[in-house]
């Protein structure tokens, strides 16, 4: 069902970098008139209303977190669970950022740079600095996209460094914004329906880099360490405070089950969920609003060194009321999954097990054996929840204005 509303228009042109959409779940207009008897400034006294019909508009997310956090790990966790794997555009620029699924496309926010790899270097400027990115265009191409308009969005090119030629981007029924600065403009922070912050320790973020940048890429720990240290001003500056406006945010902690450990190979992950937003309960463990300690270890999860511990409780966060679910330790069997699960209440499931069904299918995941991949598989059934109910909400609208 459509949810149709007229307002008047002076253009069928917008400014907005944005095309009309050929898709099935385009925004439709239908245009009618109306004869007035009084003078106006209409020609011939008549006035042209514009009915928008929003065919199962978008619901948009964002993902914010530094690079090398796990933002796209978290969105092939989040696409599984609605179905269909995530693919680049077909046909497109090879090196599209963008990926699409049979219901969600989900954009990389580098591509809203307005400074290339030289650009930036010349002025002495981070990609995490707001100067080298459009947040204008930004939001303008966001709003039409949750309108049901297609856009014609820029490409940063990761490999040359240079920014290509636009790709066409189509109204999906879930649009998702990673990157560095999803929440920092607040035009664009007031389109998210649901925002997410993956927050990584400089401890854990540090081992994490070394692991990959020294093994992998051959570097040094002086060059990585330099690389840090440069980066950190600005991810003070810029991107951390963004966490302040999350209504989830994934936290990743080194683990206090190990004293002293500066491994990073033994986590200890928090889902801090805000209270109060709308479509959205949080997780739960045992009894809601109490506080929980619980180590599961024993006849029904195998557990070696150190173990697992979970806690859970009320907290505030920024001045805000959340819920807080916290998990140390790793899993050694995720089959075994399943009796944490059953422990857990408000996931969105639909079915018995499907947290642990879904952990299981990426069993290769970084973080599948840890509260990372554990929360973020929770984060993406709450947030398809979250998409029904504002779907079931656009559907009812209609039926509950007729009765007025």
């Amino acid at each position: 069902m459509a949810f149709c509303s007229p307002h008047t228009t002076t253009s069928l042109h917008s400014p907005r970098t944005t095309i009309p959409n050929s898709g099935f779940r385009q925004n439709q207009v239908i245009l009618f008139t109306t004869r007035s008897s009084r003078r106006s400034n209409t020609r011939n006294g008549a006035r042209t209303f514009q009915v928008s019909c929003a065919v199962d508009k978008p619901i948009v997310i964002g993902l914010a977190a530094d690079s090398g956090c796990g933002k796209s790990t978290f969105m092939r966790r989040l696409t599984s669970v609605f179905g269909g794997a995530a693919e680049p555009p077909t046909g497109g620029n090879p090196d599209s950022n963008t990926l699409i699924s049979d219901t969600t496309t989900v954009i990389c926010l580098d591509d809203y740079h307005s400074l290339d790899r030289t650009g930036r270097k010349e002025k002495g400027v981070t990609a995490l600095d707001p100067k080298a990115n459009d947040f204008d265009l930004m939001y303008e191409q966001v709003k039409a996209i949750k309108e049901g308009q297609a856009i014609e969005k820029p490409i940063y090119n990761h490999v040359t460094g240079l920014l290509d030629p636009p790709e066409l981007i189509q109204p999906p029924k879930i649009f998702v914004i990673e990157g560095l600065h999803p929440m920092y403009d607040e035009r664009v922070r007031d389109l998210l329906d649901f925002s997410i912050y993956l927050d990584i320790s400089n401890e854990v973020k540090f081992a994490w880099k070394i692991q990959r940048d020294m093994a992998e890429r051959g570097h040094s720990l002086e060059s990585i360490k330099a690389s840090i240290e440069a980066r950190k001003p600005d991810f003070d500056a810029f991107i951390d405070p963004q966490k302040q406006y999350a209504d989830a945010v994934i936290e990743v902690l080194p683990t206090q089950l190990i004293p002293d450990d500066n491994e990073g190979k033994v986590l200890r992950v928090k889902l801090i969920m805000k209270e109060g937003v709308k479509f959205f309960n949080p997780v739960y463990l045992f009894d809601e609003g109490s506080t929980i300690n619980w180590i599961p270890c024993g006849r029904k999860l195998t557990c070696s060194y150190p173990g697992i511990k979970f806690s859970y409780g009320p907290d505030t966060y920024f001045g805000q009321e959340v819920s807080v679910l916290e998990m140390d330790g790793q899993f050694d069997r995720l089959d075994e999954l399943i009796y944490v699960e059953s422990h857990l209440s408000n996931l969105s499931s639909k079915f018995y097990g499907e947290v642990t069904q879904q952990m299981l299918k990426h069993a290769d995941f970084p973080g599948s054996n840890n509260g990372t991949g554990l929360f973020q598989t929770i984060v993406g059934l709450k947030i398809r929840d979250l998409y029904e109910q504002i779907i079931a909400e656009r559907v009812g609208a209609p039926a509950q204005a007729a009765k007025v």
